[in-house]
């Protein structure tokens, strides 16, 4: 593949790097529930783990479409982002604004597979991959509705709780 530089190529590359993005945010959402104080935060990461294990076989699914196996190359980023989130967990543990900060690590979490659903779905369309542009489209709208949701209960509960 390091010889193929074809927008396929780069395509395949990115959706195994979101694949194993997706598989490492598996592991991380039920230590980040476990983390939350509000009854609220620990159903919205519980809500969104059973969407991220249904995007994962939408990968799988398009994997299969392009003839690929479903396969992850290491995402720095994610790692990154992640340790930034355990961070946060460790040092404001048992405060009034941990909830608010698992809150900041996991938009980081969404906007990073925001703009990686983003470029996958334009270059899907670029390719031709019509049914694969149908499964990220839809785990697309999961993650920019994910956000949104963080978003509310942030401004809602979260950071009024930890100035409180």
């Amino acid at each position: 593949m390091a010889d193929d530089k074809t927008l396929r190529a780069l395509f395949l590359h990115q959706l195994k790097d979101t694949y194993f993005a997706e598989n490492a945010i598996l592991k991380a959402l039920p230590k980040m529930a476990q983390a939350a104080r509000s009854d609220a935060l620990r159903g919205a990461f519980g809500v969104h783990l059973e969407e991220t294990r249904a995007q994962v076989k939408r990968l799988d699914q398009v994997f299969r479409i392009v003839g690929e196996k479903p396969e992850g190359v290491t995402c720095q980023a994610i790692q990154g982002i992640i340790a930034e989130g355990e961070e946060v967990m460790r040092e404001f543990a048992g405060g009034e604004a941990l909830d608010a900060g698992l809150i900041a690590a996991a938009q980081a979490v969404e906007h990073y597979e925001i703009t990686r659903y983003g470029t996958l779905l334009a270059w899907a369309r670029q390719l031709g991959l019509g049914e694969a542009e149908d499964l990220i489209k839809e785990t697309l709208v999961e993650e920019e509705n994910t956000d949104e949701v963080l978003s509310e209960l942030a401004e809602d509960a979260v950071n009024p709780a930890a100035v409180a």
